[in-house]
Parts: structure tokens; C-alpha cells; sequence
């Protein structure tokens, strides 16, 4: 911003400041589009369609400085000079359609804030509760479980594939008691659900010494739920041998969420498994999905024996298995119709009489309406997906007569939380108020919530759980806030209750923390719960825990029961003349001859430093919060929490950053200019993009509505591409100046809406599919491939051998093998452009569900180029005619495959997509 003038820092410096600091926003994973992880994260935080209109006709040409920042300077000047003419395309690349959780309206909304994360204290019934730190540091602590062996230890699982012991004293051994992160298959994007997902000992623990685990695995490139069996060291008794794996069992899963991932043993001794219903949205899979198909174990609650298994099977189906007897049901299911439960827990019944002992509860997370808590009954069907909550989502199925569903015992609808966490009924000792309190939350919103049944009628009732204020948690130990991503609740060996929550849903942030519920309005009697842990043998170092949130007690007093908050005061600035220009100075881009030898200029100005995302960057950044919030302006930096307030609210969610172990220096480019970027960006016509790494963001690149090209300079068209009926869109490239200069902002002649068009023509390489001769000898005995850009030609039926079939043949008449690979663009561009695969005798497309930058790298390696640089969904490169058949959807590859058909991927000619689905790549 330093070479801002006064009048672009005040027009522009706000946007820039604000898009900035959602990175470090208790609602980065919403405005990065994190939660799902098929989906490209963002590279730019969601804007609200007013915002981005704003911001479009003021500052538009600043775009590439964000842009850049992540990335080499030229690495997205063809798509901002592509984009930032077309007010319409500019705001399809950074709109967020979700208009509460876009911004600004995600900060600005009072009453979405006063709603999300934690709730006011309601008079009417919010309880008031308080909590104790236990245990932090943890990343994504995915479940803690006790050993019921009077150790009161706990273990506790991170979803990267470690289980850590916790004595009772809160310390920590520091050699893991199982590491399986070899194993995993997770990734460090916020939201994935894969990984390492529960563990359970088995109840004689002691004396069996067997453990259980839940985990996401990858075998011959095939995604798989994996239930393996553990025996307990016999040289540490904190530790598992980690050569006794046994595999129980395995499910296929057909994509990366719905998982899953409970393991539970219930006072039958048999273990429980709940397994979802293997992903994407609404249960796609066969006539009536696979939730009520008992013939799959997708979508079910399992129930089997492994007992004495050591010399035979690894399980065997207990004797009174509902559907046992059932033709082409599979035995192990318990009960069915469930999407995908997150987190049970079985009830230890009441303490004094006993009640409710057994009653297993679960959390199910709903699809787009209505999140759902069950009580699970042996033969059950739970409705999904002819049901979601207590209302029809397939409403033929839901009409069906012979559904006989089990309703929940409590729905709620999205506008309280959008993926809720199961939890537990509170049977301990020290808060005697709470006994029969059933304890849940809500991962997305960090709201936590209770119900108490009725025991005269069995219904069950609702109460908000709400933080205490300073004065009510004015004990040792207390604090009142919160991590707001509430991922999993827990239980002690003495049933005293814990919930697992972290600051940054990533499964590498180390911003997990475990919590303690206290009930500070009434304590047993001293002495009375008391416990005695016995001995534990300790092989290793213990590390003391150290808690980092500040006491309640420890605060200063205030004389109001509510936080104060600061608003920050305006910028008043002196009006200028509005003939005053914001001066852009932006120095010359490197050019294709010169790019490889170019060395970076020293760096003159201090880099930014960055607060990463979790998957973001390895840089960090101090920043403020934009100042169009109400939420207290608080320096974030690294290492340290930072405390969000409502300002409506005396309670609190605490949003934590993690801190890097290395800080970069920006490109020696980025540290030199620092400026504003002027007109529309003349262009290289080298596009280089980063490809997909698992520790960085994908690319994510502006959706394209129509057919029309983007409003940049044309090449003329191909004359293969002539034929296309419909016009196809590209990313093109012109020259950028020799020489710096300086441009200005008060409608200079750029701002133009007609395109200039250049007569630069870039001279590039002839590419064509032909293979390189050792490649094309190794994937294509004997044949060749076809131009990237051969017309399609229909041969007549050929003589002699061969006859009867219709060929299709490349450059040179040879004929065209199935799998072969095309790219089509009408700008002859021949290493980027929609891709098109040949099978059955004609071409057709690929769709981009699940398409990564490891599926664009099989493509371009087929046809001759080094990488991938980009891989292009929504038809951003252009759609084919309706007459052109879609031939392949779902396309996962691992990167080495020869073809796309030897990736996983659906059946030849099966998809749920369109023409605007087609994927594009450009390759390098």
C-alpha cells in the first residue's frame, strides 16, 4: 500500500484490507468454501454480490495485486486481464452465493453473530454453564476415550492418525500410543472428513488388551474405511503394538465425505459400527440410495462379535442379528436409513436407579434442511434419504407405505447449525444438576445445545447452553469461552463430560483444545467424588500441561456484567480533487524468452507478515479486522489466541491461528512493487500456475455461464475450430510493455468496455496427442495419437479386415485408440482447451466432479506435455454441443496412470452433469 497515493489508499486500501483479513475470520472456512473436500478452496474470501459490485467499479485493477500475492506476479495475469473488464465475470469469480455467510453480510449481520457460535444468556432457559482447559495443542482431536481400568487415563485420537495417553494428572506421555499417520489418507484442507475418525478399547481392556480402530485408507487408488484390530504391547502398557494390526473389516467408499466413523462397545460386549452413506448429496447411489439398500454396508449401523477371533475369522454375526435371516441382506446390520452419524454414545443409565442404561444416541448430519439426534434400536430404519429430520427430502420414497421409520428425538432446523455433533447424557458425580442432561453441539455454528427427556410423556426438551459470565465462573480453573468447531464430545472413566473443539479445522492446526463442562451453580459435596487413580508404569517422558486461556478469576473486574466492545472510528480524510489521480506504477513482467533466466530482484521493502489459513501459505500475516465489523479491532498475530466477542452477547468464541515452524520472503517482485495494478493487465502469453500440492490450495478459477468468449484479445481462430457451433472461451495472452508506466484512476481511456485487440500473435511449439516415441512405445504399442485439435472426421466402413466397425483416424490416417485424448479450443491454442476422450468410435467429454490437477496431469502427459498448469471446471474453457456425448464423470487419478481410463471413475457414458460441467486444462 506504500505506493498508494492518498486518494487510492483511502478508495481502495479498505478493500484490500478487509478481503485480506478474512483469512484470519472466525469464518474463514465458509468464505473460503473449506468444508467440502472435493471442492478447490478458494483463493480469495466469498464476496456479497453488492460488495463485489463495489468493489469492481472502484478498484477493479487491484485484483491481480491479491492474486499475485499468492503466487508468482505472472501467474494469473491472463485470467484478472480476462475477468476485470466484465463486471458480471468479475463477480462470478469472487462471489460467494450464500448470502449470510458471504461478506461482509457474515460480520455485519448482528443477529447472525449473536446467534453463531455462542448464544446469550436467554432468561427462559439458556443454561449457564462454565469450562475447564485440559488439554491443547491437539490437531483436530477427533475422539478421547477412557480405559474403565481405575487409571482414569485418556486417550485421545487426532485425525492425522496419532493417539495420545493423558494421565489423570492432565500430563502427557510423550511417545504416542498408536501412530498410524503412514497410513491415514487425509489431507490439510479445512473440512476433509477423512483420516484417522475413533477409536475403542475393548470393554475387559485390562485382560483382553485389544484396541479398535476407525480410519480412512487408499488401496490401489480406491478410498476405503478400514477397521483394524490392535493388541496392546507387552513391553509398554501406553502403547499398542503397532505389528499386530489384523484388518476386521472393509468398506468401499465411492467418495471422500460421509464417512462416518464410530466405534462403540455396548454392555452386550458386541462392537458397534457406524459407517455413512458414502457421500455426495442426497444418497445418489442405486433406485433408493445406499442407506436403504440392506444388501451394501454403506449408510448402516453394524453390529458384530470379535470375540475369540484370534485363530478364526476376524468377526462372526451375533445370533440375534435383525436381519440375520433376511435374503440379500448383509447380517452385520443393526439398523439402517442413516446419512452419516457423528459421534455416539451409549447411556450409563441413571446412578441411582438406574434408568436409560443402554440407550445408545447419535448425531446424524442432515444434507441441506434439518440436522437430526436418534436414539438407535436394533432393526431401526431412520429414513434417510427418504427423510431428513422430521421432513420428506424424496418425497417418492417418503410417501412409500412400507417405510416404517424412526422418527428423531429432536431435529433442528440450518439456521441454528448445519452439522451437528452427537455428545452424551452427564451420569458423573460433581454436577448433580446435569444428571440425565444430554450434551450435543454444532460443528458449523459452535453452538452447544441440550435436551432433557420427560419422563412421564418421553419427550424430550430443548435448552440453549450458554456461556457463564465473569461473575458466575469466578472459580479456580474456569473460563468462559471457546474454540468455535465443536468436533466431538467425551466421557471420562468417573462420566464427568468433555467436548473436543479447535480454532481451525484443518487436520494439521495445531488449535484443538479439550474442554471440561462445569456446572458452577451447584458442586457435590466435598470428598465425595473423589477418585484415586492407580499406578500407571510411565516408559518415556511426561509433558505437563500448561493451560493457555486466562482464567475467569484471574481477570480484572469490571463494573458491567457485558464485555465492552470498540468500534473503529472512521478514517476521516480530507477531500482531494477529483481530478486528483491514485498513481499505479507497474514495472515490466518477464517475457517467455526470458523467464527461465530471470533472477529476482533484491528484495527493497519488508515482506507482509501472513496468518495462514491452515492450508493457505507457510507466510504470515499481522492484521487487523476490517473495519466493516462491529467485532473488536484486536491485532492477530501468531502463537497467540485471539478472544472474538459478541456485541451483543457477554459470552465468547475463541478463533486461534497456528503458527507456522518457517516464515518465506515474498518474491523479490512482490517486495520491490507493492503497487496497485493499473489498467487492464497487458498479458504474457506464458500462464504458469502452481499445481495442487496436499499442503497448498488448489486453484480455483470464475465459473463461466454462457459460451461467449472472455472480453480479452483474440487470436484468430483455428480453422479445426471453426466447425464448433458453439463459440468456446479461453484464456489468451498479449505482450506486456518494455517499459514502466504510470496510469490513473479518474476514467482514463482504459477504462473502456470495448477490447483492444492486439495484433501479437504468440508464437508457440506445435503440439499435437502424439506421444514422444519411448512414451508413445510404452502406453501405445504401435499407434500414435491425435492432434489436440483434429476436427472430428467419420471414415467410411473400411474393406477387407476390420470391416463392419467405423474407425476414427488421427493426423497421418492412423487409427485412433480407445482412451485417446484431445483438446478443443476455437482460439487454436493447442495447450489448453476443453478436454474430449475417444471411445466407442466418436468423441465426448469429461465431466469435472472430482477432477483434480493429478487427473489434468494424466491428461497432459498423454498428450506430450511436461505438467499440468491448470485445470479449468465449469466449462470455463468452453462447453461442447449438445449433439457431443459425455463419456466420463467422477475421473480420480493418482497421476501416473497411462489413461483416464485406467483411473477410478464411473462407467463409461454414466453421469448426473452437463455440458456446463465439461473440464478443461491447460497444459505446460
Amino acid at each position: 500500500m506504500e505506493n498508494f497515493d492518498h486518494s487510492g489508499f483511502v478508495t481502495c486500501g479498505k478493500y484490500i484490507r478487509s478481503i485480506l483479513c478474512q483469512e484470519c475470520s472466525p469464518y474463514a472456512a465458509h468464505l473460503f468454501d473449506a468444508e467440502d473436500a472435493n471442492t478447490p478452496m478458494r483463493m480469495l474470501p466469498g464476496l456479497c454480490g453488492d460488495y463485489c459490485s463495489d468493489y469492481w467499479h472502484q478498484c477493479r485493477y487491484t485484483l491481480s495485486l491479491l492474486l499475485e500475492d499468492l503466487g508468482s506476479p505472472y501467474e494469473f495475469a491472463n485470467l484478472t486481464a480476462t475477468i476485470e473488464e466484465d463486471r458480471r465475470k468479475f463477480c462470478n469469480y469472487l462471489e460467494l452465493k450464500d448470502k449470510q455467510y458471504c461478506y461482509p453480510n457474515v460480520l455485519t449481520n448482528a443477529e447472525l453473530n449473536a446467534q453463531l457460535g455462542l448464544v446469550r444468556e436467554d432468561p427462559k432457559g439458556c443454561l449457564e454453564l462454565c469450562l475447564q482447559e485440559v488439554a491443547n495443542g491437539l490437531r483436530n482431536p477427533v475422539a478421547m476415550i477412557h480405559a474403565n481400568d481405575g487409571t482414569h487415563r485418556f486417550f485421545v485420537a487426532e485425525q492425522l492418525g496419532y493417539v495420545w495417553v493423558y494421565l489423570a494428572n492432565g500430563s502427557r506421555i510423550d511417545r504416542p500410543f498408536l501412530n498410524l499417520t503412514q497410513a491415514v489418507l487425509t489431507s490439510p484442507w479445512a473440512g476433509d472428513e477423512r483420516g484417522f475418525l475413533c477409536i475403542a478399547l475393548h470393554p475387559r481392556f485390562t485382560t483382553v488388551r485389544k484396541a479398535y480402530v476407525y480410519y480412512s485408507v487408499s488401496v490401489k487408488n480406491e478410498e476405503r474405511i478400514r477397521v483394524s484390530e490392535f493388541t496392546l504391547s507387552i513391553h509398554d502398557e501406553n502403547q499398542l503394538d503397532h505389528s499386530s494390526e489384523r484388518t476386521i473389516l472393509e468398506v468401499v467408499e465411492p467418495a471422500s465425505n460421509h464417512n462416518g466413523g464410530q466405534l462403540l462397545f455396548d454392555d452386550d460386549e458386541y462392537l458397534y459400527i457406524f459407517i455413512g452413506d458414502g457421500g455426495r448429496a442426497g444418497d445418489p447411489f442405486g433406485k433408493f440410495g445406499n442407506s436403504q439398500n440392506k444388501s451394501t454396508l454403506l449408510g448402516k449401523v453394524l453390529r458384530i462379535d470379535v470375540e475369540n477371533n484370534d485363530d478364526g475369522a476376524p468377526y462372526s454375526i451375533p445370533p440375534d442379528n435383525p436381519f440375520l435371516r433376511e435374503i440379500e441382506a448383509r447380517p452385520e446390520i443393526y439398523a439402517y436409513g442413516v446419512r452419516n452419524m457423528w459421534r455416539c454414545s451409549i447411556d450409563r443409565g441413571d446412578p441411582f436407579t438406574g434408568r436409560g442404561r443402554g440407550r445408545m444416541f447419535c448425531g446424524d448430519v442432515g444434507q441441506n434442511k434439518y440436522e437430526e439426534v436418534d436414539l438407535i434400536v436394533k432393526g431401526g430404519n431412520y429414513g434417510w434419504r427418504a427423510k431428513e429430520g422430521f421432513s420428506c427430502y424424496d418425497r417418492k420414497l417418503c410417501q412409500n407405505s412400507s417405510l416404517d421409520d424412526i422418527l428423531p428425538i429432536f431435529a433442528y432446523p440450518h439456521k441454528l447449525g448445519k452439522s451437528v455433533t452427537g455428545g452424551y447424557i452427564y451420569r458423573g458425580c460433581q454436577m448433580p444438576n446435569l444428571n440425565g442432561l444430554y450434551f450435543f453441539g454444532d460443528f458449523m455454528s459452535g453452538r452447544l445445545m441440550s435436551l432433557k427427556e420427560n419422563v412421564t410423556t418421553s419427550e424430550w426438551h430443548y435448552n440453549e447452553i450458554c456461556m457463564g459470565t465473569d461473575q458466575t465462573c469466578r472459580f479456580p480453573k474456569l473460563i468462559n469461552s471457546y474454540y468455535k468447531y465443536i468436533i466431538s464430545f467425551a466421557e471420562d472413566e468417573a462420566g464427568e463430560l468433555y467436548f473436543l473443539a479447535t480454532g481451525a479445522a484443518s487436520a494439521r492446526a495445531r488449535a484443538g483444545v479439550i474442554y471440561k463442562i462445569v456446572d458452577p451453580s451447584r458442586r457435590a459435596p466435598p470428598g465425595k467424588c473423589r477418585i484415586k487413580p492407580s499406578h500407571v508404569n510411565i516408559k518415556g517422558k511426561l509433558i505437563h500441561f500448561h493451560p493457555k486461556e486466562e482464567f475467569v478469576i484471574n481477570k480484572k473486574p469490571t463494573t458491567t456484567p457485558f464485555p465492552t466492545t470498540t468500534t473503529r472510528k472512521p478514517t476521516t480524510t480530507t477531500k482531494k480533487s477529483p481530478r486528483k489521480p491514485i498513481i499505479i506504477i507497474k514495472p515490466p513482467m518477464p517475457t517467455r524468452k526470458t523467464i527461465r533466466k530471470m533472477q529476482p530482484p533484491p528484495t527493497t521493502a519488508s515482506p507482509r507478515k501472513m496468518t495462514p489459513q491452515t492450508t493457505r501459505k507457510t507466510t504470515t500475516r499481522r492484521a487487523t479486522l476490517p473495519t466493516t465489523s462491529n467485532i473488536k479491532a484486536t491485532t492477530i498475530k501468531t502463537t497467540s489466541a485471539t478472544t472474538i466477542k459478541s456485541t451483543t452477547s457477554p459470552t465468547t468464541v475463541q478463533m486461534a491461528t497456528e503458527t507456522s515452524p518457517t516464515t518465506t520472503t515474498p518474491t523479490g517482485y512482490r517486495t520491490t512493487v507493492m503497487t496497485a495494478v493499473s489498467s487492464r493487465i497487458t498479458q504474457t502469453p506464458i500462464i504458469t500456475t502452481r499445481p495442487t500440492r496436499r499442503h497448498e490450495r488448489p486453484l480455483q478459477y470464475p465459473p463461466s455461464t454462457t459460451s461467449q468468449p472472455l472480453t480479452s484479445p483474440k487470436l484468430p481462430p483455428s480453422p479445426s475450430a471453426t466447425s464448433l457451433k458453439r463459440s468456446e472461451m479461453a484464456l489468451t495472452s498479449t505482450r506486456y510493455p518494455e517499459h514502466p508506466r504510470a496510469w490513473t484512476t479518474p476514467r482514463p481511456t482504459y477504462w473502456s468496455q470495448k477490447p483492444t485487440v492486439s495484433s501479437y500473435n504468440p508464437q508457440r511449439p506445435p503440439v499435437n496427442g502424439t506421444l514422444p516415441k519411448a512414451q508413445e512405445e510404452e502406453r501405445w504399442p504401435g499407434e500414435k495419437q491425435e492432434s489436440a485439435v483434429e476436427g472430428n472426421q467419420v471414415y467410411k466402413r473400411p474393406r477387407g479386415r476390420g470391416r463392419g466397425q467405423i474407425f476414427k483416424r488421427g493426423r497421418g490416417g492412423r487409427r485412433l485408440r480407445p482412451g485417446s485424448l484431445r483438446l478443443v479450443s476455437t482460439d487454436g491454442l493447442l495447450d489448453r482447451g476443453r478436454v474430449e476422450i475417444f471411445i466407442r468410435g466418436e468423441w465426448g467429454t469429461v465431466c469435472d466432479d472430482l477432477f483434480t490437477t493429478k487427473s489434468g496431469t494424466v491428461v497432459c502427459r498423454q498428450l506430450g506435455f511436461t505438467t499440468v498448469l491448470a485445470v479449468m471446471k465449469r466449462a470455463a474453457l468452453g462447453e461442447a454441443d449438445s449433439s457431443v456425448r459425455i463419456f466420463l464423470d467422477d475421473v480420480e487419478c493418482e497421476g501416473g496412470e497411462r489413461s483416464l481410463l485406467e483411473c477410478k471413475r464411473s462407467r463409461v457414458g454414466k453421469h448426473n452433469c452437463s455440458h456446463g460441467e465439461d473440464v478443461g486444462v491447460i497444459c505446460g
